[in-house]
Formats: C-alpha cells, structure tokens, sequence
C-alpha cells in the first residue's frame, strides 16, 4: 500500500513539472516572436535615410566596442553628413569619430554626434516605422547621453556589454 501510494505522489510531482515546463517554454516562444517583429523604417527623404542607417551601423559598432568598426562606419557618415546642405559642423563630428581608434573618445563625440542627428531627424518625413531617441542617465560621467534607434529594446552605445540594457527610451518620432 504504502509502494502504491508513493507511486502516486511521485507520479503526481512529475505531471506538475511537466506543466511547468510547457508554460516556460510557451512563454519563451511568445518572448522570441515579439523580439523578431522588425521596425522597418521609410524616410521620404532619401539622404536623411541613408543618414540614419549609417548612424545605426555606428551606433551598433559602439555597442559592440569595435572601434575599428565604428571607425568605418563613422567614416561613411562623414562623407553622407558632409553632402547633406547644413551638416556640416556633424560631419566634422563624425570625421573625429572615423579618425580616432580609442573608444572613450569615439564613445564621447558621439554624444555630439547623436545631438546632431536627432534634431535632424525630429523633423524628418516619416513614411514608416518608428525612430526611438533613447537616453542614458549615466553616460559621460552622470551628465547623460541620448542616442537614436531603430528598435525599442535599449542596446547602450556608451558602455556596450559592461550595461548594455542601461537607459530608457525618451522619444519616439512616428510617422505622420
């Protein structure tokens, strides 16, 4: 009798587990397809699109720290900033970024940089999609720094993997 019952309660505990299981791994599955979903987005302006996607690629080497990376990719920005009328002075930003290898360096022109870019951009025509200016309290020794993004989730720029998820998202320039 007592074989039988503690058969029972053993087959009980292993069900409840099983349950458990199958709500985590539903709950993970529907986590993975709400990441997966893309912002895409369309800016009329063809140059200020390129812009912006050259920034992205800038933004992304920062919060991976590849200064080489960010290099390339700020010396891209440069050239698109230095043919867009107006951009001058944020294409000289970003020559900085392209000329230096030290990532504190690059890291704190970008601040610059992002200013820039988010004043342009706030008054972009956006066709689609959603451009979030986030911000972080704690970049540049607690004085704070925004950036822009394509997605919402907080990928840090300023301090890459050390706090990767450290910020908050400010803004959100929609399309009209």
């Amino acid at each position: 009798m007592k074989r039988i019952f503690g058969i029972a309660i053993l087959a009980t505990l292993m069900a409840c587990n099983q349950a458990d299981k199958k709500s985590t791994e539903t709950k993970d599955s529907t986590k993975i397809d709400s990441a997966s979903v893309k912002n895409e987005i369309s800016i009329k302006d063809k140059q200020k699109s390129e812009i912006f996607s050259q920034y992205v690629d800038l933004k992304n080497a920062l919060v991976k720290s590849d200064s080489a990376s960010a290099q390339k990719s700020a010396a891209q920005l440069q050239m698109s900033l230095a043919a867009y009328k107006g951009c001058e002075p944020t294409s000289a930003v970003a020559g900085k970024i392209a000329a230096s290898n030290i990532l504190v360096s690059q890291r704190k022109d970008f601040t610059v940089l992002s200013a820039d870019l988010i004043a342009l951009l706030k008054n972009a025509e956006i066709e689609k999609g959603t451009i979030y200016v986030q911000h972080c309290p704690m970049a540049n020794k607690g004085d704070g720094g925004d950036w822009l993004s394509a997605e919402k989730e907080i990928k840090n720029p300023y301090y890459g993997k050390e706090m990767l998820t450290c910020g908050r998202v400010a803004e959100e320039i929609k399309a009209k």
